[in-house]
């Protein structure tokens, strides 16, 4: 699976990177959100995509992302929840929505391969 993280905390990048691509995913790590938008391939099955960032925050995003890619599935990622969020990320075309810290890699691995195959 061709898995893109945006995100701009590098420690998450890694520890995500390094748990996906080990389940034998094609991952590519942005930190900029911006320089994703431009940069992220039509062919990247699922984004995991920050909500809080300096330069472009993920609920204004997401709808680039979608609109860009259609096809492409989007799973909020945030440690800041409110229920006005996870409505906005659903409204934006979000698939799922999954808090930070995570209870577990794997739980977050699991939900990946689900919204790939609702695909």
């Amino acid at each position: 699976m061709n898995i893109a993280i945006i995100n701009d905390e590098k420690e998450i990048l890694n520890i995500l990177e390094k748990f996906l691509v080990k389940k034998g995913n094609h991952v590519v790590t942005y930190q900029n959100p911006v320089t994703a938008l431009s940069s992220i391939k039509k062919d990247t099955d699922v984004v995991l995509l920050d909500v809080m960032m300096p330069q472009m925050n993920g609920l204004d995003l997401l709808p680039k992302l979608i609109e860009k890619h259609p096809e492409m599935k989007v799973i909020i990622m945030t440690a800041y929840s409110t229920l006005d969020k996870v409505l906005d990320s659903h409204r934006g075309g979000a698939v799922y929505y999954v808090m930070k810290p995570f209870d577990s890699l794997a739980k977050l691995e699991a939900k990946i391969v689900e919204v790939f195959k609702k695909g």
